[in-house]
């Protein structure tokens, strides 16, 4: 068996082993891929270039496009490339690399949606203290701690995972380099140390869900004592949007690593890998402007005025 010093790609599960599935897999993924980039990109534009859309709310909605673009753009272009020229491989530094951007990017979107739930406890509990909370450079401030903070998490878990020796070959069943699976190839007993990278990703994890929970049950109190069912309606609809893309974002993911191992299949893996890394980055959009006016309009307004 190789070892971690001699192995220089490893091998990713391929969706199909015909010439004809490989192809209708990239025209797939490739769909999906311009939808993600149309979409995420028509609200990175409309809330940069209109002023009514300078808000806390927006500005958070702007970064969680950006990542949701890097984080499409980090798995789908390496699947769809190797099914179009009927390649497994991916270079170490590579798979070194996808493992780093992924864990960044979708740790940092972790932190942003904690962000955003916290900026619409302020906007319904805490009106009248909104822009004191929420002024422009508190938020720039806790922009960038989220992005910070994602990047220190993928530091230590993609410098822990690949210092560990891998011995059990360099074949993954995954389409993208994804923690778990490099783990499986591991051969060291270095359970201490893989213990505490999991006690820090457990208290990061439940802390940023416990207050995400908590803000939607201070949130749907309040809502609930307004008098006018107008009032109510127009304070659900700027949390429904934001509640629908963390049930997806945790759904998804909890399922996909904290699934028993007794139902775990590669066939399962995969599918759940999809709806976890494909599926967000591409609904979000769609989610975020289908019960948004504002946004809406905004795109109406961006489309309308680009020339033919």
């Amino acid at each position: 068996m190789p070892n971690s010093s001699s192995i220089t790609q490893f091998l990713l599960l391929e969706f199909a082993d015909t010439r004809e599935l490989q192809l209708l897999h990239f025209w797939l993924f490739l769909g999906i891929y311009l939808a993600a980039l149309l979409g995420n990109g028509l609200i990175i534009i409309a809330v940069a270039c209109d002023q009514h859309l300078h808000t806390p709310m927006y500005f958070f909605l702007l970064n969680l496009s950006l990542l949701d673009l890097g984080s499409i753009s980090t798995t789908v272009p390496k699947s769809m490339a190797n099914s179009l020229w009927d390649t497994r491989d991916i270079s170490y530094a590579g798979c070194t690399a996808q493992v780093f951007f992924f864990l960044f990017l979708m740790s940092v979107e972790y932190f942003l949606l904690t962000l955003m739930a916290y900026d619409r406890y302020v906007a319904i509990c805490k009106p009248l203290h909104y822009g004191t909370l929420l002024g422009s450079r508190a938020c720039a401030n806790m922009a960038a701690a989220a992005w910070g903070s994602g990047f220190l998490y993928a530091v230590l878990h993609t410098a822990n995972t690949f210092s560990l020796p891998l011995c059990q070959g360099n074949t993954m069943d995954q389409f993208f380099c994804e923690l778990p699976q490099i783990l499986k190839l591991s051969c060291s007993d270095s359970s201490l140390r893989e213990f505490g990278v999991l006690v820090v990703s457990a208290l990061v994890f439940w802390g940023c869900f416990v207050f995400i929970f908590f803000s939607y049950a201070q949130i749907f109190r309040a809502v609930l004592r307004v008098p006018s069912e107008q009032g109510r309606h127009k304070a659900f609809s700027t949390c429904l949007p934001h509640l629908a893309v963390v049930s997806l974002f945790l759904s998804t993911g909890m399922f996909a690593y904290l699934k028993p191992l007794s139902i775990s299949s590669p066939s399962l893996d995969l599918v759940m890998a999809v709806l976890y890394s494909v599926v967000p980055p591409t609904v979000n959009p769609l989610i975020y402007s289908m019960r948004n006016r504002e946004l809406k309009d905004a795109i109406r307004k961006l489309i309308s005025s680009t020339p033919l």
